[in-house]
């Protein structure tokens, strides 16, 4: 079963409903211990990052992707769910993320060219920079959906694939059982489908 953290951010019932077209059991939740049951997390979102990671918090929520994370069990962030597995984020401040992966999250402005809009909005490819589990379904080159103004920086050594838009923007990254997308899987097609199915296969590594 994967389980999909519900904190108040994010459209979760489209992403749910993607699962179980794949025929996967999902479950849209906030309490902990069905978390703990689960075979793997979703941590989905959508929004400003510093209000994301406060709701996060206060709900214990933080807390416990975080031990899930460090156990071993398999867990994706997809779109603002990604950027909160970084250090931090510069969205309107300075704000603290869950420290998964390192990185920081900074916005599109001022590094893009300013004929380019933000948000970064539309389907993009994927330039694979390394395997990934993610990829066990889907080509280089394969378009994806974004709606963003921030992305990750300073994870390289992280990054599994780029999409350009006036500078190659982080689209997914992989630290042992902990992944990202940047793009929404869930609206992205047959592609995201792809995705989807190929983390609803991954196992808890501890």
């Amino acid at each position: 079963m994967t389980a999909i953290v519900d904190y108040g951010v994010g459209n979760l019932f489209s992403l749910r409903s993607s699962l179980h077209f794949l025929g996967e059991d999902a479950a849209v939740t906030s309490d902990i211990e069905t978390l703990r049951d689960a075979d793997r997390i979703i941590l989905p979102g959508v929004g400003a990052f510093g209000d994301a990671a406060q709701k996060l918090r206060s709900g214990g929520l933080a807390r416990a992707v975080t031990e899930l994370a460090s156990s071993g069990k398999p867990i994706l962030g997809i779109c603002l769910g990604m950027q909160l597995l970084f250090e931090k984020s510069l969205e309107f401040g300075e704000h603290d993320g869950l420290g998964l992966i390192p990185g920081t999250v900074i916005p599109l402005a001022g590094k893009i060219d300013e004929s380019l809009k933000i948000p970064h909005i539309g389907w993009n490819a994927l330039e694979f920079k390394k395997p990934s589990v993610l990829f066990k379904y889907i080509n280089n080159g394969d378009y994806v959906y974004f709606v963003h103004s921030y992305y990750a920086s300073g994870c390289g050594e992280y990054v599994t694939s780029v999409s350009e838009y006036g500078v190659d923007v982080t689209a997914s990254v992989e630290r042992g059982n902990v992944y990202g997308c940047q793009f929404h899987p869930e609206k992205s097609g047959k592609v995201g489908l792809a995705i989807l199915k190929a983390f609803t296969e991954t196992e808890q590594t501890k």
